[in-house]
């Protein structure tokens, strides 16, 4: 920590020396404070208020080759509108598709506030050029993207390639500019299914950051595991520590695996004790997930009518 920070991408000699000189994450503590916060009981007042706060965060998401308009414009309704019949509902914060989908979400969304995310770079496997990734990223930008979802090249960064990594999240970060200054957020997803340790997922935060990120994100969803409570220990307290560092705040997105009422919560209150309230808020914290948003809906009905609603109550996202 004795490099300043604006010295330490000069070279991938440095890169490296920065991130391995970050401390070491204890796996075996890291398990056990979040089986521990796992445990706490939230019901009644503040289980309603946890489940609208969850809803206000969820990215609701659709990654699929069979993605049509008609499935787009229909999530895009349901992220206005989660429950038809219940406008008291808060509003999911973004839609997340795929780049040439950002348009009919834009145009379905309208003057909502819900925002479009979109994956770029080669999504999932960011296995390109980055050529291509940086045109990818300006093409989904234009088309009216307001968040960028980006993975890192988890190859070059088990490798030791640090600095490879950082110039192209950087590249990136440049490609989500805007005329008028009203830039796309860069989200960089660091796929920690594949980082293999805790202190790799330390140090792949430190770098996105370091590189520009606007939030860190656990996972694309297509390898497993994807996010779990551990990896999301590591990355906010790297987001904590980054703000004591340097006075800014990222953002983070745990994605995949996230299915249930139970499991948002516990994310919940693990923001709340590592980061504490500042981060919960949609503006810096968001869960990623395409059926999350029906359990929550459901689990909100029981608490208000005492009466579950069967699952296909709800539309199917």
């Amino acid at each position: 920590m004795t490099t300043p920070l604006a010295e330490v991408a000069a070279t991938n000699a440095t890169l490296r020396a920065f991130l391995h000189g970050l401390p070491g994450v204890d796996r075996v503590g890291a398990d056990q404070r979040t089986a521990m916060l796992g445990t706490r009981s939230i019901k009644t007042t503040a289980k309603a208020q946890a489940i609208d706060l969850a809803i206000s965060m969820v990215d609701l998401t659709t990654l699929e080759g069979a993605d049509t308009l008609g499935k787009v414009r229909a999530m895009c309704a349901k992220a206005v509108r989660p429950d038809p019949a219940d406008p008291s509902v808060p509003k999911v914060a973004a839609v997340c598709v795929y780049p040439d989908l950002v348009a009919p979400a834009v145009e379905a969304l309208g003057r909502s506030g819900v925002r479009v995310a979109s994956v770029a770079t080669g999504f999932p496997s960011g296995r390109t050029s980055l050529e291509v990734k940086v045109r990818d990223t300006e093409l989904a930008v234009a088309a009216g993207a307001h968040e960028i979802d980006m993975v890192i090249d988890r190859g070059a960064f088990l490798s030791g390639d640090y600095r490879k990594v950082f110039d192209e999240i950087a590249a990136v970060r440049s490609a989500c500019a805007r005329d008028g200054g009203d830039d796309a957020h860069l989200k960089v997803i660091l796929e920690t299914g594949e980082l293999a340790t805790y202190d790799n997922v330390r140090r792949a935060s430190w770098l996105a950051m370091l590189a520009g990120a606007d939030f860190i994100k656990t996972s694309t969803g297509k390898v497993a595991p994807a996010a779990t409570l551990p990896v999301t220990l590591v990355m906010l307290e790297a987001v904590r520590d980054f703000r004591s560092q340097t006075g800014r705040m990222i953002g983070v997105k745990p994605a995949g695996g996230i299915r249930t009422t139970k499991d948002a919560i516990k994310y919940l209150v693990l923001v709340n004790e590592t980061t504490g309230p500042d981060w919960l808020t949609p503006e810096w914290f968001r869960l990623g997930a395409s059926s999350l948003l029906n359990d929550l809906l459901m689990q909100r009905q029981k608490l208000t009518t005492g009466r579950y609603a069967g699952p296909d109550y709800f539309t199917l996202d």
